[in-house]
């Protein structure tokens, strides 16, 4: 009981100090869940955010529940969605309350300004932590590449882009094989 506490503690204080979605969550989850408590490897969390993004839901949620799930296996899962979720809602009851009568505020209108530059960094320094770690070869800069153009160029679903670029680091991986490791 003592581990699943732990899980619903940790991903409550990730989901009640995150403020930007799931990919601001993302400095927060690579300092907790690989850093400080090793429940996850950075490849680990690539792969269930990478999952996450083309499954129903939210990312954060879904990365939680994975998690979990890895650790402590369904009731893992089920403590870290319910560790993740619950100060969104408690947080969002109490705004949802009361803002009708401060979101005119220019002090309001300026904290939310300031707090959306501050995602901004860190979702970027998530990104850069990501990229140093998933664009390691020749092979996997061009898929990125051709992701990161197609996806500026075109309004297709993340779904499909994960699953090209699954079927891509596959098709690569045997020719490189097949080539003997060229």
């Amino acid at each position: 009981m003592h581990e699943l506490l732990d899980l619903f503690f940790t991903f409550s204080r990730i989901g009640g100090l995150t403020f930007g979605g799931g990919y601001a969550m993302l400095p927060m989850l690579q300092k907790e869940v690989v850093e400080n408590r090793g429940w996850a490897t950075e490849d680990e969390l690539m792969d269930y955010y990478a999952v996450g993004q083309c499954t129903p839901g939210v990312i954060a949620v879904n990365t939680a529940t994975f998690i979990g799930y890895k650790q402590r296996g369904i009731l893992g899962g089920i403590f870290s969605t319910a560790g993740v979720v619950f100060p969104s809602l408690v947080i969002i009851s109490v705004i949802a309350a009361f803002i009708s009568n401060f979101a005119d505020l220019a002090a309001v209108r300026n904290a939310f300004a300031g707090i959306r530059v501050c995602v901004c960094v860190l979702i970027l320094n998530a990104v850069t932590k990501l990229f140093k770690k998933g664009v390691a070869d020749l092979p996997t800069a061009v898929i990125f590449g051709a992701v990161f153009v197609c996806s500026v160029l075109f309004s297709v679903s993340p779904a499909i882009y994960v699953v090209l670029s699954g079927a891509a680091g596959i098709l690569l991986q045997t020719l490189k094989e097949k080539g003997g490791g060229r």
